[in-house]
């Protein structure tokens, strides 16, 4: 029996360490990816929001006008995630569009278990998900948390108590520059998240639920059940901002 209970502790370490990291952007196109802007059907890239320039992902403004709160996401959508570690690296540049939020200047996220593309109203303004929000510093008086917690359409649990506002700041420091950062996020179905930045776990929280705030209409029946799964999102908020480097790796 102890001799049938080391092989099966090896053969599951053997898995584990088997488990390698996928590229899930290519770097030359958007093949795998779906978009969703507010107001438009899904792939209707608005004004080109979303593009692959110089082998990042970039969301663009350059054609808009105003903002007019053309929210948009774009999602990885050739299968939903349950356990897996994502990394990708992000950095913000350029000018914040001219009608955006106050709040979005240098704001944008990973949005994690999101629902689909095609389930979303065509008003909706975020996927429910949980979003790893991205930040940059802005005033050097004024600190300014990075890979923050926010919740459209959830609910979680931090330290056994459910988090009280939308979103939560996590511990991390500011990040003022336009340099690129590596941001992290570890997921466990709907047990634990952890938020990781410079390998430094900045946020974690438990137990996550469909309700709370920009819970949409076609989801209310929802309410109250637990968020296992789903699939990977960035954001358009109203800054400009560039991806590279995203991949995933089952756990």
């Amino acid at each position: 029996m102890f001799l049938f209970y080391q092989i099966f502790i090896i053969s599951i370490f053997f898995h584990i360490s088997e488990n390698k990291w996928i590229e899930i952007f290519n770097g030359k196109n958007l093949d795998g990816w779906e978009i969703k802007i507010r107001g438009h059907k899904v792939n209707d890239n608005f004004n080109n929001t979303f593009k692959v320039k110089n082998g990042v992902l970039e969301v663009s403004y350059n054609a808009y006008d105003q903002f007019d709160d053309k929210f948009g996401h774009i999602f990885y959508t050739s299968e939903e995630f349950k356990d897996y570690h994502l990394s990708l690296e992000y950095r913000f540049f350029g000018s914040h569009l001219q009608g955006a939020p106050s709040w979005s200047v240098k704001n944008s996220g990973i949005m994690i278990h999101s629902q689909s593309p095609y389930s979303m109203l065509i008003d909706q303004e975020f996927p429910v998900s949980v979003e790893a929000q991205l930040l940059g510093g802005i005033d050097r008086s004024k600190p300014r948390n990075t890979l923050n917690m926010c919740s459209p359409g959830t609910e979680v649990f931090i330290d056994g108590m459910k988090a009280s506002s939308h979103c939560v700041n996590s511990r991390s420091k500011t990040y003022y520059s336009d340099d690129w950062i590596k941001a992290e996020v570890i997921v466990y179905s709907d047990s634990i998240i952890h938020h990781i930045i410079d390998l430094d776990t900045v946020l974690s929280y438990s137990n996550i639920i469909i309700g709370g705030e920009y819970t949409p209409q076609n989801l209310k029946n929802k309410i109250g059940k637990n968020l296992k799964k789903g699939f990977i999102s960035l954001q358009s908020e109203g800054h400009p901002i560039q991806f590279k480097n995203i991949k995933i790796k089952p756990l």
